[in-house]
């Protein structure tokens, strides 16, 4: 006969070994969860040409406390994004149609609007990547996810911010004069001329300030392409 307390000491091993079935069990879920998103840094967030993807459903099951990883790199690209496309981007896309002297005018408000908009743009952006930092110096990662993600962080977040600092005061600098210029011929009236592509002024006077305004935009074109380009290359 098996008493009760022949049986208490009969389960407790087994018990035990249940446990440790158990813990082991942890241990694997969250190696494989780990391994999971290793390899999603390496061949999804390091591929080029692709804006970052939100995460399925299985994802998430996929990889578990880390999805808390991703959200950091996911929120800053997402807000870089954003600010290229309804900041930078229609800039450029202003810029591009200015293809004769009549087009100062027709473009200056969008640029007026732009170049109030863009300080506060620079702001958001500093902001989102002061956010990111705090929260990337919060995570407790195992060396080998560590070196992945520095990785992906380099791409996704350092050069990015980095890249996007000078477009900034180039964008201001360009929209600014092109403003100026806009405003300038609408201020002449009917006292100008268009033909052929080209403006006339029924004063000296009027074309040397004419000349004068736009004189410096050549090299504030080229230091906007320049960084423009250079942003680019770093989010594509």
């Amino acid at each position: 006969m098996v008493t009760g307390k022949s049986c208490s000491r009969w389960l407790a091993p087994f018990m035990a070994l249940l446990m440790i079935v158990s813990l082991s069990g942890c241990f694997d879920k969250e190696g494989d969860q780990r391994k999971a998103f290793i390899d999603f840094l390496q061949h999804t967030v390091m591929r080029s040409g692709e804006r970052l993807p939100t995460l399925t459903a299985d994802q998430k099951k996929q990889f578990g406390p880390f999805v808390s990883d991703y959200a950091i790199l996911y929120g800053f690209a997402h807000q870089m994004d954003q600010a290229i496309d309804n900041g930078i981007r229609p800039v450029v896309d202003s810029v591009n149609h200015i293809r004769a002297p009549q087009d100062y005018m027709t473009q200056r408000d969008m640029l007026r609007q732009a170049n109030g908009a863009l300080g506060v743009l620079s702001q958001q952006v500093q902001n989102a990547k002061a956010q990111a930092d705090n929260a990337r110096n919060e995570l407790r990662q195992p060396d080998d996810l560590k070196a992945v993600f520095d990785n992906a962080w380099q791409k996704v977040v350092a050069d990015p911010a980095a890249a996007f600092e000078p477009v900034i005061p180039a964008a201001q600098t360009l929209t600014q004069q092109l403003v100026l210029v806009g405003d300038f011929i609408q201020q002449q009236g009917d006292k100008v001329g268009f033909a052929n592509g080209g403006i006339q002024f029924p004063t000296s006077q009027q074309a040397s300030q004419y000349n004068s305004l736009i004189g410096p935009l050549a090299s504030q074109h080229q230091a906007f392409s320049q960084a423009w380009d250079s942003l680019n290359r770093v989010t594509q």
